[in-house]
């Protein structure tokens, strides 16, 4: 349900602020905007349209995504109206209001099983406690099958919630999608943790033409659908050209243009719908449930080894150094055992790493009763890379430097996903902007025009 054009920045070094005061992005609000809003919010004058997603094979419509639209007015563009509801704090209750008009109107205009609805999130709005009144909406359309896309913008800003949101659809039978895909880098390297049924190739990726860029999306891509039997739907289909290229890439699914513009209204079905061309939901099993620990996600029946911290030093600076050079693809989640472990040498080294890898997240556990407490993580996933070291104390955790470690190294994709998303089930920033946490007070510090979140803990 793609509701804006896009308001996250692109093309520029990243900004980082570590320490010192904190950094304001209010802006205020013309009267005139923010009574706008509060009559769209108060009076739900949302209204939906619709553009078809087909079987690239038969031309088939296979189901439509729910695109958002204000009343006329200053408000009307989608992106204006989101802006709006950004600087006022009420993202969350605006993507609510969207999604629920989104369904209400599916049903009405005849969108059934077994054609499939497409709905998007805002990262403000991903609480899985929110989502009682979409769910029952949903389940009043009997059988009509409903995707979440989701862009790793979405994962990258409110990890916990997102990823626990993910996992309540999943077991109300919804199918998860991962939007954009080769808009941004990260979203190569979140594929894994994520676990999407569909793949939304970005338009860009069917317009231009090949490249290095290209051919390394689309080696990515296939091996994500190849390992998980995802589903690749093409974006910005626009002509014969356009549709030649999404084939190329993998798609069997396609929407743009050249197949129908966003309308009000569905056309009645004359032919028969392939619902056998949208994979069936993720199975949700205990395998697919986050991990206590990175620790506990080690590949099943793989012997554990014995070593010391100095062992273990290197093999954390080489994962490190293999995030650096996968660069902005990479996701980096690393635990230090407890808040003394990490160094003012460990902290220099991070911000080195923060500095060209595309997701950092470095937590010291303070709660004892957590079991991560006690545990060296080092985690790095990238599109053609995955590495993980995962070990805990033999013994009582202590500061002795010739303690031994019980410790696995794994290149397991898995795996490594697995242990990632044990710790980003963790990561639970405010709503609002993107934030870094300051180490050496704690002190939640807001920065701003911050194009991915990275956590120093």
């Amino acid at each position: 349900m793609r509701r804006h054009f896009d308001y996250s920045p692109r093309g520029y070094r990243h900004r980082w602020w570590i320490g010192g005061g904190a950094v304001s992005s209010e802006v205020m609000l013309p009267a005139e905007e923010s009574a706008l809003l509060e009559d769209v919010l108060a009076s739900g004058r949302i209204s939906t349209v619709f553009q078809p997603i087909v079987d690239l094979e038969t031309g088939s419509t296979v189901g439509y995504e729910a695109l958002a639209r204000g009343p006329r007015g200053p408000l009307e563009r989608p992106d204006l109206l989101f802006t709006a509801a950004r600087r006022a704090g009420r993202v969350a209750e605006l993507d609510e209001l969207c999604r629920g008009t989104a369904i209400r109107s599916a049903i009405e205009v005849g969108v059934h099983a077994p054609q499939t609805l497409f709905l998007n999130i805002e990262p403000e709005a991903a609480d899985p406690s929110t989502l009682d009144e979409v769910l029952e909406l949903a389940a009043s359309a009997g059988d009509l099958g409903v995707v979440l896309e989701i862009t790793e913008r979405a994962l990258a800003a409110r990890p916990a919630r997102l990823l626990a949101t993910v996992a309540r659809l999943r077991e109300a039978g919804w199918r998860i999608a991962l939007d954009d895909v080769g808009a941004d880098d990260l979203s190569l390297a979140f594929m894994p943790i994520l676990r999407p049924d569909i793949i939304k190739l970005d338009m860009n990726l069917v317009q231009r033409r090949p490249d290095a860029t290209v051919a390394a999306i689309h080696t990515a891509v296939d091996a994500y659908a190849e390992r998980s039997g995802a589903v690749v739907l093409a974006e910005g289909i626009e002509t014969a050209e356009h549709l030649q290229m999404a084939r190329s890439l993998g798609a069997t699914l396609g929407q743009g243009w050249m197949y129908g513009r966003p309308g009000p209204s569905v056309p009645t079905q004359t032919g028969p719908v392939d619902g056998n061309v949208l994979v069936p939901p993720a199975p949700v099993d205990e395998q697919s449930r986050p991990f206590a620990s990175p620790f506990d996600a080690r590949p099943t029946g793989t012997s554990t080894r014995r070593a010391g911290r100095t062992l273990l030093y290197e093999i954390s600076k080489h994962l490190e150094r293999e995030a650096i050079r996968a660069g902005r693809t990479s996701v980096v989640v690393a635990t230090f055992q407890w808040p003394e472990q990490f160094t003012g040498a460990t902290r220099d080294r991070y911000v080195d790493v923060i500095r060209e890898a595309g997701f950092v997240a470095a937590v010291c556990p303070v709660d004892e009763a957590d079991p991560v407490r006690g545990q060296w993580n080092v985690c790095v996933l990238s599109p053609h890379f995955a590495g993980a070291l995962l070990a805990r104390d033999i013994d009582a955790p202590s500061t002795d430097p010739d303690r031994l470690f019980e410790f696995v190294v794994t290149h397991d994709r898995s795996a490594v996903a697995a242990a990632i998303g044990a710790v980003m089930t963790r990561l639970d920033p405010p709503a609002g902007d993107p934030v870094l946490v300051d180490i050496d007070d704690g002190t939640v510090r807001e920065v701003a025009d911050l194009p991915r979140l990275k956590y120093l803990r």
